[in-house]
């Protein structure tokens, strides 16, 4: 792919976050799409080891199938995405290998096995830490009827202990 078309598709993938998460304001949102995918640029600076266009698109599309947003099965918005824009099968299951390595939840402290699952998961943990992740727990919690108490409850279950996990030490 010439980097003239790999930058179009970097665009329209941003776009197309931008258009999916339009009505969300529950802190998985386009914005947090966007630091992700910045955090997972600054990371991959660092990691030679990374595919930069791999681990970008997949932190671009990290959110467009996750189950507390949408009932889709298989990354099928992400595919959708990807296939429309003639990426080549094996390419569109490396991103969404990635995709599928980035969840805490769904992961259950299961590493990803691949430098860019690595740089990915570590970009989309940061935005979860200091007061970005403070107001995106807070706005999760007001969207979806969690409580106080539940959301005050998920920083100790999860967002205090996410420094100890990263993978790059940045801190």
């Amino acid at each position: 792919m010439k980097e003239n078309e790999e930058l179009s598709l970097i665009e329209d993938a941003a776009a197309y976050v931008q258009e999916l998460f339009r009505t969300n304001a529950g802190g998985h949102d386009a914005d947090h799409t966007m630091r992700v995918y910045r955090n997972t640029l600054r990371i991959a600076e660092n990691e030679p080891d990374c595919d930069v266009r791999i681990a970008a698109l997949a932190a671009l599309l990290h959110d467009a199938d996750d189950h507390k947003l949408f009932s889709t099965k298989n990354n099928a918005n992400a595919r959708t995405f990807l296939e429309a824009h003639q990426v080549p099968r094996q390419t569109i299951d490396r991103i969404c290998g990635v995709i599928n390595s980035v969840s805490f939840k769904q992961n259950k402290g299961k590493a990803p096995d691949t430098p860019e699952g690595k740089v990915v998961q570590d970009a989309d943990r940061l935005d979860a830490m200091g007061a970005i992740g403070v107001a995106r727990t807070f706005a999760y919690g007001g969207e979806h009827g969690r409580s106080m108490a539940e959301s005050v409850q998920h920083f100790y279950d999860k967002l205090l202990r996410l420094k100890e996990m990263l993978f790059w030490k940045l801190f």
